[in-house]
C-alpha cells in the first residue's frame, strides 16, 4: 500500500471514527439523521429533483383564454394544450400511463432504482425537508442531541419555524395538484375568498397531512414498508443491473486506520481498502449498509459512493471501493450490453407499442364524433305515397370549446346518391353545443321501389359551416319491407 502518511489530516480520521459509533443499520427503532456530504452523485440529486418544478409552475401555464394543461373532472375534458380528450379516448391517457410504467420497469431493469433515488416524490420531499432540519438544528449528532435534550425556549422556537416551513411546503403540495385539476386562479382567489370547493379543500388538507407526515416523519419507513415498488423490484433487476455495489474483494477485510502505524511511521496498511468509518452508513437516507450487499432499503442513490470517495481521497487510495456496477461486473464477468438483453427488449416492443398506438389516437382524434340510433318501434313506417320512412337518434359529440352550426347530410353507401331520398329535420343547420353531446331527431324517406333487399346501407355526414375541420360522418343502416318481384 501507498504510504499515506501525508495525505490524512489526522483530525479528519478521528473525527469520522467519533462520528462512526453514531451510525446503524436502520431497522425502524429510531429516528435516521442522515449526513450531508458534497460529491457529484449529490448535485445530480438536486437536478434531478429540479424537475419537481414542473408540478408547481405547470398550472399557471396558459393555453388562449385557459389553463394550458388541466385535468376538469366535473366537466369530465382533458385539456392538453389544444387538445381536449372526453371520457370516450380515455384509452389514450390509458395508453401514456402504461408508457411511463413500462419505462419504469425498462430503467429498473438496466439501472435499478434510480428512479426512487433521484425523482420519487417521496424521496425528494423527504431530502428538502432534511435540508431545513439541518439548517436549523445542526449536523446529525447535533439533532440528535437537541431531539434528547429538555425542551427550552430555543428548542421550542426552533422546533416552531421548523414544523411551519414543513406544513407551508405541504401547504403550497396540495395546492399545487389540485391546481391540475382547477384553474389556478380561479383556485388562488377562492383560497383568499375562503370558497374553494369541498373537494378542493379536502384534497388540499390530505395532500398537506399527507406530505408532512411522510416526508417529515416516517421518512425512509415509507420506502421500506409502505412503496409497493420496493417489494417488487427484486424481480425486475439481474446479475446485469447497475448498482451501487462494494467491491468485497478490495475492501476486505476491514480495518481502521491506526494512527502510529498508518500516520506515523507510515507503515502500509495488511487490511484492505474499507477503513470501517461507516460514512457510507451515515450519508444513507434509509440507513442501509452497502457493504452487507443489495438490500430492499436501498433506492441507489449514490450518496454512499460520494462518501466513499470522499474517504479513498482523504487516505490517498483509488475511488471506485463502492461505484455503479453490476454483480456480474463485480466477479469479472463479460456483461451483454443493454440493447443486448432480451427483458429490455420486452419491454421497449411494449413501449413502442404505447407510443405507436397513442400518437396514432391522437392523430386520428376527430374533433367531432356522430353517433346514429335508428328507431326500433316500429322499425319503418309505410307512407301514403309508397316510401319508407325511418326514425333516427343522431347524437354530436363536439370537443372543441365553441358551439358551431352544423348541416346534416344522407347519402348511399360510399357516398353514392340515392334519388328520391327526402330528409325530414334537416331543413336547417343544428347548433352543436361545445364540450358535450347534442341530440338531433331525423326521418329518412326512402322509395319502396329501390329495395331489393330488407335493409339499405346509408352514410350520415355532419360538417360544420364555418369550420371544415369539424366534420365527421356514421354509417347506418335503412330498414324495409322485402321487395318482392
Amino acid at each position: 500500500m501507498d504510504n499515506v502518511s501525508t495525505v490524512i489530516p489526522t483530525q479528519s480520521i478521528d473525527d469520522l471514527y467519533a462520528e462512526a459509533g453514531q451510525w446503524h443499520v436502520n431497522v425502524g427503532e429510531k429516528k435516521i439523521h442522515p449526513k450531508r456530504m458534497p460529491g457529484k452523485w449529490r448535485t445530480l440529486k438536486w437536478w434531478a429533483s429540479s424537475t419537481w418544478l414542473v408540478f408547481f409552475l405547470g398550472p399557471y401555464v396558459r393555453w388562449g383564454e385557459r389553463q394550458a394543461v388541466l385535468f376538469d373532472l366535473p366537466e369530465q375534458k382533458f385539456h392538453i394544450f389544444g387538445l381536449t380528450i372526453l371520457p370516450q379516448d380515455l384509452w389514450i391517457l390509458a395508453l401514456i400511463l402504461l408508457f411511463f410504467a413500462i419505462g419504469l420497469a425498462v430503467v429498473t431493469a438496466v439501472a435499478g432504482r434510480v428512479f426512487c433515488g433521484y425523482f420519487c416524490f417521496q424521496t425528494v420531499w423527504t431530502d428538502i425537508y432534511v435540508w431545513i432540519e439541518e439548517r436549523l438544528e445542526g449536523a446529525p449528532r447535533q439533532r440528535q442531541k437537541l431531539d434528547s435534550g429538555p425542551w427550552t425556549l430555543k428548542k421550542l422556537r426552533i422546533k416552531v419555524i421548523k414544523h411551519g416551513l414543513w406544513l407551508l411546503i405541504g401547504l403550497i403540495t396540495g395546492i399545487s395538484f389540485t391546481a391540475w385539476f382547477m384553474d389556478a386562479f380561479e383556485l388562488w382567489q377562492g383560497l383568499i375568498n375562503l370558497s374553494v370547493p369541498i373537494e378542493a379543500g379536502i384534497t388540499i388538507g390530505a395532500f398537506i397531512f399527507g406530505t408532512y407526515s411522510l416526508a417529515g416523519f416516517m421518512r425512509e419507513q415509507t420506502c421500506l414498508w409502505l412503496c409497493p415498488y420496493s417489494r417488487i423490484q427484486g424481480v425486475m433487476v439481474d446479475s446485469n443491473t447497475v448498482l451501487p455495489v462494494y467491491d468485497v474483494d478490495r475492501g476486505e477485510p476491514r480495518g481502521r486506520l491506526q494512527k502510529k502505524t498508518n500516520i506515523i511511521t507510515g507503515s502500509a496498511r495488511s487490511e484492505g481498502d474499507c477503513i470501517d468509518c461507516n460514512l457510507c452508513v451515515a450519508v444513507c437516507p434509509t440507513g442501509v449498509d452497502i457493504r452487507q450487499g443489495q438490500q430492499q432499503g436501498c433506492i441507489t442513490c449514490g450518496l454512499c459512493l460520494d462518501a466513499c470517495d470522499a474517504v479513498m481521497d482523504k487516505i490517498g487510495r483509488p475511488q471506485g471501493l463502492i461505484r455503479y456496477d453490476s454483480l456480474n461486473g463485480l466477479q469479472g464477468i463479460l456483461e451483454p450490453v443493454w440493447y443486448k438483453r432480451s427483458r429490455v427488449w420486452t419491454y421497449l416492443g411494449i413501449m413502442v407499442f404505447s407510443v405507436l398506438a397513442g400518437t396514432y389516437g391522437l392523430a386520428t382524434l376527430s374533433p367531432l364524433e356522430l353517433k346514429v340510433i335508428q328507431n326500433r318501434q316500429p322499425l319503418f313506417v309505410l307512407q301514403s305515397d309508397g316510401s319508407i320512412q325511418n326514425r333516427y337518434q343522431l347524437k354530436v359529440l363536439n370537443k372543441t370549446d365553441q358551439p358551431t352550426m352544423a348541416v346534416i347530410t344522407v347519402e348511399g353507401a360510399e357516398g353514392q346518391p340515392l334519388p328520391g331520398l327526402v330528409l325530414k329535420g334537416a331543413d336547417q343547420p343544428i347548433e352543436i353545443k361545445p364540450s358535450g353531446v347534442t341530440s338531433h331527431t331525423l326521418f329518412v324517406g326512402l322509395p319502396r321501389h329501390l329495395f331489393n333487399d330488407e335493409t339499405t346501407q346509408l352514410l350520415f355526414k355532419v360538417q360544420s359551416r364555418k369550420n371544415a375541420q369539424l366534420f365527421a360522418e356514421r354509417e347506418g343502416v335503412f330498414i324495409g319491407p322485402v321487395s318482392r318481384k
